[in-house]
């Protein structure tokens, strides 16, 4: 490949359902759920086969992305308006700092193990070969409905075209999915930014990309909006390249249970007894109890603490936004 490989790690979002491990001011990138580096400097280190990282975030957040991932260089956006207008807005940055080269985005806050130099690589390739946008998407193990999947063409070279995106399906749905050979769209992209400014263009985001020069005035252009949604799902020239790894999206406390080492058949970050008690997260900055309780959520961190049952994990956020309509958050 005849350009540089510049990875852009998206670091901007608070993990909002996570709380309250993850707060306003300790969002969930610059923590470690386990006695690892924090998910921000794991994944700064899982790109480290690029010529350059650049890490974007809000500018609240860049003072301790700086002291986490030192040798990264930092972007940070006006405002936090999702993936649409962040990925725009660092592929024009970096053009105007790097020039001709090829992204490669992903997200702070997964876990991945196997193979991901190799993915990498070739996500890479084929964005500058195609000069499209490209997803990687990962093989699932399970019919999960959390995530959305990607429904590919005939494939070959390693990567194939994509015939349609697909939202959060219901379970028989995802099941179907899975058994049909359609992947987890992980949200880890690659393209070059030419490629993504021109789809851009000709997407929701033209108003941004008309006003790039100026950053107030591109991010007030623009409504918050998916980068899948504004620009991949639309675009006539997005690929899939497909990945055997291991990977998971640590967006909840269900999702964390998978991550954790299992005591007595509990999940447990931190220090916990459990006493006729099974199938529940417990996780904290000090010391919990579980008694004759199943199936729940119990996170206890400064001086806050939650209690879910598991399958209702995603209502964390709605503790959230009553917490910043209070400003408690």
């Amino acid at each position: 490949m005849d350009r540089p490989l510049v990875a852009l790690v998206l670091a901007g979002g608070t993990g909002t359902r996570l709380y309250p491990a993850s707060r306003s001011d300790r969002p969930k990138q610059f923590l470690s759920f386990g006695p690892g580096e924090s998910l921000l400097a794991e994944t700064v280190s899982r790109v480290g086969f690029a010529d350059e990282t650049y890490v974007l975030t809000r500018e609240s957040f860049a003072d301790g992305v700086r002291a986490r991932v030192p040798n990264a260089a930092v972007l940070t956006e006006p405002e936090p308006k999702d993936t649409g207008p962040a990925l725009v807005y660092a592929a024009h940055r970096v053009r105007e700092q790097v020039g001709d080269c090829v992204l490669l985005c992903l997200p702070s806050d997964h876990r991945v193990s196997g193979p991901f130099e190799r993915v990498g690589r070739t996500a890479a390739r084929v964005a500058v070969e195609t000069e499209g946008v490209v997803t990687v998407g990962i093989e699932p193990d399970r019919p999960a409905t959390g995530y959305g999947y990607v429904k590919p063409g005939p494939s070959g070279d390693g990567f194939a075209p994509v015939e349609t995106f697909h939202e959060k399906p219901d379970r028989e749905t995802a099941q179907r999915y899975v058994e049909e050979g359609f992947y987890w769209n992980a949200g880890l992209f690659a393209w070059t930014p030419t490629a993504l400014l021109s789809a851009a263009a000709a997407s929701p985001l033209a108003p941004m990309v008309e006003r790039l020069d100026e950053a107030d005035a591109a991010f007030d252009a623009v409504d918050p909006v998916s980068i899948d949604y504004a620009v991949l799902e639309g675009a006539e020239n997005a690929f899939v390249v497909p990945a055997a790894l291991d990977w998971d999206d640590l967006g909840s406390w269900d999702a964390v249970e998978r991550v954790l080492d299992s005591e007595d058949g509990n999940a447990v970050l931190g220090d916990a007894v459990t006493i006729d008690a099974d199938g529940n997260v417990l996780a904290s900055d000090g010391h919990v109890s579980a008694v004759g309780v199943d199936d729940l959520v119990v996170a206890s961190f400064d001086d806050r603490t939650l209690v879910v049952p598991k399958d209702e994990a995603q209502r964390v956020r709605d503790v959230v936004a009553e917490l910043r309509d209070d400003g408690l958050f």
